[in-house]
């Protein structure tokens, strides 16, 4: 287990060295919320930076066992995230340890306690959701250990996956790197990546009936990528 968090550790500096490092990478895209087989051979063909398992939850909710097995399916150069909403530390940890995923999405109203006691355990990488009402909120959770901030729609009595998108100017300059999610679509993801976020967060935008449609990933993949060449990275 020591050498699996040294490991994990290095690979975060890399990660933070490639974020400060290599403006010409542009905008990075995640597909959140995938819980198929299919939906592993979807993105592999189209390779996103990130995916999410949803372990709170959630209609898109996968268990331990079942995302191990889909992370065997994933193509290895791709991240994944584990999503959680108030989970024991422990749960989160497990899940890093084994291998399962390698960044950890805090979506709940985790504070710096629990955070700073989440990277006592793991060296994982954390991604803290904000759901943002205004810019207060998003000054706040910078002062956060975590390494990454997700600035998502707040809903009330809702953790997110709502589909609407939150006001984007109140989206202040910030020294840590941000995942924007929030009603991203193919319509407004050129705008979206105007506010120079670290990485787009999609969902509900890549599926049909509810279930993740590989054709709406191939489009979101592809125009994320596009415009980010478009803008100059």
């Amino acid at each position: 287990m020591a050498e699996r968090r040294r490991k994990m550790a290095v690979s975060h500096k890399e990660q933070r060295g490639i974020f400060m490092n290599d403006a010409n990478k542009g905008c990075r895209i995640k597909i959140c919320g995938l819980s198929r087989i299919g939906d592993m051979e979807a993105v592999n063909r189209v390779r996103p930076d990130y995916i999410g398992f949803v372990f709170a939850q959630s209609r898109r909710q996968v268990g331990a066992t079942w995302a191990a097995s889909l992370k065997r399916a994933l193509d290895p150069r791709i991240q994944a995230v584990g999503v959680f909403v108030n989970a024991p530390v422990s749960e989160a940890v497990r899940l890093a340890e084994v291998g399962t995923i390698q960044m950890i999405q805090l979506h709940g109203d985790e504070d710096e306690a629990y955070i700073r006691e989440l990277k006592r355990q793991t060296a994982a990488p954390v991604i803290k959701a904000v759901r943002v009402r205004n810019g207060d909120d998003i000054f706040r959770a910078e002062q956060l250990s975590c390494e990454y901030l997700l600035l998502d729609t707040y809903t009330k009595g809702q953790y997110g996956g709502s589909g609407r998108v939150f006001d984007w100017n109140l989206i202040p300059p910030l020294q840590k790197p941000f995942f924007l999610a929030g009603g991203i679509s193919m319509e407004n993801v050129h705008e979206a990546q105007s506010c120079r976020p670290y990485c787009l967060d999609v969902s509900s935008a890549v599926e049909t009936e509810g279930r993740k449609d590989p054709e709406k990933i191939r489009r979101m993949v592809e125009a994320v990528r596009q415009s980010g060449k478009q803008s100059g990275g």
